[in-house]
């Protein structure tokens, strides 16, 4: 087995004929670039790896040891202590335990050669100290923040007022910035329009507007590509096209107005991006947060609404419209559909209005209105 060339097997990281004047530091970085070796033969995301490593290494700082003397009740006093700081939400914790699960099972296989080498080096070889019985296991289907939902009617209108009413209070106190706020004002719309996530609207071209032949009208706004969809486990990202529907079709002047008549302004020469920053690079992710982040607090509303709640706005609608449920799992990129389930809050006044539609069906047939046992 030791002959075997497997990526991070510990005859590829260290040489056989060099020894450390400090061997347990010297080990543990060996084990770390190992595993980095192997994940990248997943063909895993680079911050997929760095954020593994990451939280690696501030368990080895917090326990004080290494891998070779750590104990299941390492794991349960670095978590626990993690949750009582209010550090990491439940989904976090459980992804986490995985990944240092991962790393264990890493060290421990024989075939890499860790094992051994820590016997024979200091008397102790690494072991699994990640257990069904001390980690979080998957019990609910929602693990994300319980703030976190979809907007209301009333909501998505003030924030979309906001939003116009920011360009519109630039424009008369006469301060730069105007094209910028015009360009916000867009971009979340779009957000909505087409429930994109951040990386995505990013990473939209120009060329990514496309034409739907069966709606001519709507012109180059028929149909937005996405090239950039979230990827998994290793793969490229993963590519859709999501159709303008008709109950959103006012977002498609939006967007002409901003390519054809806004744009320009801030002189993007040759840059294919849709959405461009004042140093006429792509707008980054991380700016899509503070554009919104800004929007508001201009409309003065609640703290736990974020820019993906957005997209969680997009789907709820979308199945409020009354579109089946595999045309919106397609739209959002979702490779289930207990996916799509999960981010759908369907608003009481849809549900009553499926439960009067139900009473009058039932009327029309001459039946009563309560339903009795037989």
């Amino acid at each position: 087995m030791s002959g075997v060339d497997l990526p991070g097997a510990i005859r590829l990281v260290r040489a056989n004929n060099v020894r450390a004047l400090d061997p347990a530091p010297a080990m543990f970085e060996g084990m770390l670039r190992g595993w980095e070796q192997q994940q990248r033969s997943r063909l895993l995301a680079r911050k997929t790896i760095n954020d593994r490593l990451s939280l690696v290494r501030r368990f080895a700082e917090f326990t004080g040891t290494y891998p070779w003397d750590w104990t299941p009740e390492d794991v349960e006093a670095y978590f626990a202590t993690r949750l009582s700081r209010g550090e990491v939400v439940w989904s976090t914790v459980r992804g986490q335990q995985g990944d240092l699960e991962m790393f264990c099972a890493f060290i421990a296989d024989r075939r890499y050669g860790w094992a051994k080498a820590c016997l024979e080096e200091f008397g102790r070889a690494p072991v699994q100290v990640c257990h069904d019985w001390n980690t979080a296991q998957h019990v609910a289907e929602f693990e994300g923040r319980p703030g976190r939902r979809a907007f209301t009617y009333e909501e998505l209108q003030t924030f979309f007022d906001a939003a116009d009413d920011r360009v519109e209070q630039i424009r008369k106190k006469g301060r730069k910035g105007v094209l910028a706020a015009w360009r916000d004002s867009v971009l979340v719309k779009q957000f909505y329009a087409y429930g994109t996530r951040r990386r995505e609207t990013s990473m939209l071209d120009l060329s990514d507007l496309r034409h739907n032949p069966r709606a001519p009208h709507y012109g180059r706004l028929g149909a937005l590509q996405i090239r950039y969809g979230k990827a998994s486990r290793g793969s490229p990202p993963k590519r859709r096209t999501v159709l303008t529907v008709p109950e959103v079709d006012w977002i498609v002047p939006v967007i002409q107005e901003w390519v054809e008549e806004v744009r320009c302004g801030f002189s993007p020469g040759r840059h294919p991006a849709l959405w461009v920053s004042e140093r006429c690079g792509r707008l980054g992710v991380r700016r899509l947060d503070e554009v919104f982040a800004a929007i508001r607090e201009h409309a003065d509303l609640p703290a736990e609404l974020d820019l993906h709640c957005l997209r969680h706005t997009y789907i709820t609608h979308l199945v409020e419209f009354g579109y089946p449920e595999r045309f919106v799992q397609e739209q959002v990129g979702h490779a289930y559909a207990s996916t799509t389930a999960l981010y759908t809050w369907v608003s009481d006044e849809y549900r009553n209005r499926l439960i009067e539609d139900a009473l009058q069906r039932r009327l029309e047939r001459g039946g009563g209105g309560t339903l009795m046992p037989q």
